[in-house]
């Protein structure tokens, strides 16, 4: 039960700079936070004012310079994330995946039959250690140290695929195909869910992304298709 209280751990390189970019942000705004709260207890507890305009252009000059630094130091790593965010270099797995009403179905391009469809395992099915409304009866298996894309696309109405610990979300839009890579850094279960309002089974559309190691990869890939 405590375990879905929080976010899973990072699990990407691209998560991991999601939570740095995060940081740094949260201490820009809480020092921004602390000095005005500095400046308005100081005006209020001290006599010292005056009718007489008085003019400082050093002051001007920096308290006008220092937010624009400000916003730069945010601006700039910001647009490097969205830049990576859609970069794909050289996958080595492709995988189809397609929102339905209310299940998603994963279609692994390089191998013609390996196609299936994941659904939510009711609760009165679950397993000890198992989380409600998060886990599926086939799951998304990957390779961990590898790199995959995952095309998006949607068979009815607005999905999105979303799993928090690889920094990963994209609308699923019906006849129109956005991409993700992953790039997953170790093995685990990693939960995601549908992360769009897409009617009234939204809640019950997770997703359960499984990383093993490449060579039971490659075993289990055999087993299913031969299944």
């Amino acid at each position: 039960m405590w375990g879905q209280l929080s976010f899973q751990d990072s699990n990407s390189p691209i998560m991991n700079a999601l939570i740095s970019f995060h940081d740094q942000a949260m201490v820009s705004i809480i020092l921004i936070t602390a000095y005005v709260a500095f400046m308005m207890m100081m005006i209020l507890t001290q006599n010292h004012t005056t009718k007489s305009p008085h003019e400082n252009h050093e002051l001007e000059a920096i308290w006008t310079l220092s937010p624009a630094l400000i916003l730069m130091t945010l601006a700039l790593p910001s647009l490097r994330l969205l830049y990576l965010l859609d970069e794909v270099a050289t996958p080595s797995i492709t995988i189809k995946t397609t929102g339905h009403q209310w299940y998603w179905s994963y279609d692994y391009a390089d191998f013609n039959t390996l196609v299936f469809d994941s659904y939510m395992t009711p609760t009165e099915e679950l397993s000890m250690g198992e989380f409600r409304l998060l886990e599926v009866d086939n799951r998304l298996v990957l390779p961990w140290g590898v790199e995959s894309r995952i095309l998006i696309t949607a068979a009815d109405v607005l999905h999105s695929w979303t799993i928090p610990s690889m920094g990963v979300k994209a609308d699923a839009v019906p006849g129109r195909l956005n991409q993700v890579t992953l790039f997953p850094m170790r093995p685990g279960v990693f939960y995601g869910q549908c992360s769009e309002i897409c009617g009234a089974n939204h809640s019950f559309m997770p997703i359960s992304l499984e990383i093993i190691k490449p060579e039971k990869w490659f075993s289990w890939v055999e087993n299913s298709i031969q299944d």
